[in-house]
Parts: structure tokens; C-alpha cells; sequence
């Protein structure tokens, strides 16, 4: 399937998904796609998105109107940015690449994950400066520090602390597909890549993804560990954290008003309601119907970002109308960019812009 025919073939994220099942092995589209436990949470987040109804007002004069956004003293063009995905390059080669470019035409920020598979201070280039840098706390704090003085050397004015996952989750579609870190493959995973040549050749030929934050660590502290426990993460930790950054911080992964209104408290500039797309605890409740509460927590100007199901504009309108400020979307750009590379990216970035 040629590039030209692939994006003709994109009028919404629900055929980029399809598409980018085609296309991608099976392990790589279940990864992406996967959630946890019984993955019921992932549809939660979405049918609970969509069961929220508009009402439609008329006699508006909308003719000149402008999406442009201010979150955190800066100026977007539109309320919503790329969320922070790990090992994002397995959806495509260059995939990393291919986010920072469309943040900048697009003038929007894209969160670079520590687990990228393309190094801060390259997405930082990329990007044009529109990049927020996102972090877990592991057992070895030190790496965490080293790598937030390596963003503010490079440039970078916005942190997300990330505090959802404790402990990572048990994801069935990936135990089942022998996903691991470091990658092993045997006879299941080479037929796999073997009934998808393209995708194989071209990660072949590009590289094998790695999380390059951790490969380009000078201390050495850098050794990615997937299951690694982030459980000993505490109110210390974000103490410690926040005196030690001085850009702006978010808090990523905030499900509860009491946790909001201490985290706003203790210094932090943002927080962001998420259920990490479904990926982590499967039994808690869906992200946007938790949005409305914990924006009458922390009071109508602090900034709430949002994510977790968002599938169509509509569902950013849908946060927004609840009480976020910005919104970031992660799945979709990753179908995006299976079914077809930067031209299915800009597609769908385009779709949700209309």
C-alpha cells in the first residue's frame, strides 16, 4: 500500500487503528493498543467521553474564531499536544522524529518521554523547542536528577512528574506475545515480523529501537529496567523533585481531588487527570467523569491538563467543557503513524484540528 493511498484511506482515528493493525506485527500493534488487566478501562475511558452530549448554541458569530490555547504562560495554537509514549519509535521508524516536526508546524508541545527512543536534546531540536519532558521516579533517583539538569541545559521550561504507576501493571496481550525489554525473539516473534516485512526491513534498516535517554546517560545511572518498581514515589519524592526543577512542573496521573488539591499545595504548576489510557490500575474509574470534581477541588485557575480516551476533537471539546485547560492524545498519533508514517500523522493531526 503506497503512502498516498494509505492517508486517502484516514477519515478518522478508528480507521488509522485499523490500518496500523494491518500493517504493524502483531506484538508491536498489541503494545500499543493493549491496556491492562481485563482492558475494560480503555473502552470505559472512551464510551464514557462519548456519552457526554453538547448542547448546541446558534445565533453566534463564530466566523472569525481562533483555537489558539495559553497553558502555563505559553501560546498554542490549538488545546492540545502529544502525550508522552515510550519506545514510541516501535510504531514506526522515525516516529519520534515525526512527532517533534508536527509539534512545530503545528505549534503545539510534544511530552518526550525518559523512555524515548530519540534523546531529549535531539527532540528538543526537533521540535523546535516545543517539548516537555516527562519522568518516572525509580530506584535510582540519581538518574531522575541528571536527567532534569540535562533539560534545563538544553532548553526545556516544562516538566511532568508522572505518579500513576507504582507498580507496572499486568498487560495480558503482552505477556501473551512475549513482549520484553531487552527484546527476544523466537519462533512466534520472527514469523510475527516475518508476515510483516515492511515494518521489519524498515526497522532493520533504521535501527533497533532503544529507550536513548538511557543509553546517552554520562553517569551511567541509566539502565532501563520495564518492570522496575516506582512504588517508594511519595510526597518526599515531589518535594524533592520540585526543589530541584525550576521550570514548571506537572503532575501526571492525578485521580483524586484530595491528591489534587495537595499536590497544587506543594508548589507543583499543573496537574494532569489521567488513567494512563487504561493502561495501569484497570478497576478505577474513567478520567473524565473524576475531570469535574477535581476542577472544583483546585478552584477555576489552576491548570488541569487532560488525557486518557480522547479519539475525536469532540472528545477535547468534551474535556475542555468539563473543566480542563489542555488536553494530550496518545494512541491516536501512534495508529496514526502505523498505518502511515508522518503522512498518517499529519492526517490525523489535521482530522482532530477540522
Amino acid at each position: 500500500m503506497d503512502n498516498i493511498k494509505a492517508s486517502n484511506k484516514i477519515f478518522s482515528i478508528e480507521d488509522a487503528k485499523k490500518l496500523s493493525k494491518k500493517r504493524l506485527p502483531k506484538i508491536v500493534y498489541d503494545f500499543i493498543d493493549g491496556a491492562s488487566g481485563d482492558e475494560k478501562l480503555s473502552e470505559i475511558n472512551s464510551f464514557a467521553l462519548d456519552q457526554i452530549r453538547l448542547e448546541p448554541r446558534v445565533l453566534r458569530n463564530v466566523e472569525e474564531r481562533k483555537l489558539k490555547k495559553n497553558i502555563l504562560g505559553f501560546n498554542y495554537d490549538y488545546p492540545f499536544g502529544f502525550a508522552p509514549m515510550g519506545m514510541t519509535n516501535l510504531s514506526w521508524p522515525g516516529a519520534d522524529s515525526m512527532l517533534a516536526k508536527e509539534s512545530a508546524r503545528n505549534n503545539i508541545p510534544t511530552c518526550v518521554s525518559m523512555a524515548s527512543t530519540t534523546t531529549l536534546e535531539k527532540m528538543y531540536e526537533l521540535s523546535e523547542g516545543h517539548s516537555w519532558l516527562q519522568l518516572y521516579i525509580f530506584q535510582d533517583e540519581a538518574f531522575v536528577m541528571e536527567l532534569l539538569d540535562r533539560a534545563e541545559k538544553t532548553g526545556y521550561e516544562v516538566a511532568i512528574l508522572t505518579v500513576d504507576v507504582p507498580v507496572l501493571s499486568r498487560r495480558t496481550r503482552d505477556d501473551k506475545n512475549g513482549f520484553s525489554y531487552p527484546f527476544k525473539i523466537g519462533p512466534k516473534q520472527f514469523f510475527d515480523f516475518a508476515t510483516h516485512p515492511v515494518w521489519s526491513i524498515s526497522t532493520l534498516l533504521n535501527g533497533i529501537p532503544k529507550p536513548m535517554n538511557y543509553e546517552t546517560s554520562k553517569s551511567g545511572k541509566g539502565i532501563f529496567k520495564r518492570k522496575e518498581s516506582r512504588g517508594k514515589t511519595d510526597w518526599e519524592t515531589l518535594k524533592r523533585v520540585r526543589n530541584k526543577w525550576k521550570g514548571k512542573l506537572i503532575v501526571k496521573g492525578v485521580m483524586s481531588s484530595d491528591d489534587a488539591v495537595k499536590i497544587k499545595e506543594m508548589g507543583a504548576d499543573a496537574i494532569q487527570v489521567s488513567n494512563h489510557g487504561g493502561r495501569q490500575l484497570d478497576s478505577a474509574s474513567a478520567a473524565i467523569n473524576i475531570l469535574p470534581f477535581i476542577r472544583e477541588a483546585v478552584g477555576n485557575n489552576f491548570p488541569i491538563i487532560f488525557d486518557s480516551g480522547i479519539r475525536s476533537g469532540s472528545d477535547i471539546v468534551r474535556s475542555l467543557a468539563l473543566g480542563a485547560d489542555f488536553s494530550m492524545i496518545g494512541r491516536p498519533v501512534m495508529y496514526a503513524m502505523g498505518a502511515d508514517g508522518a503522512s498518517g500523522l499529519r492526517r490525523i493531526v489535521d482530522i482532530i484540528k477540522e
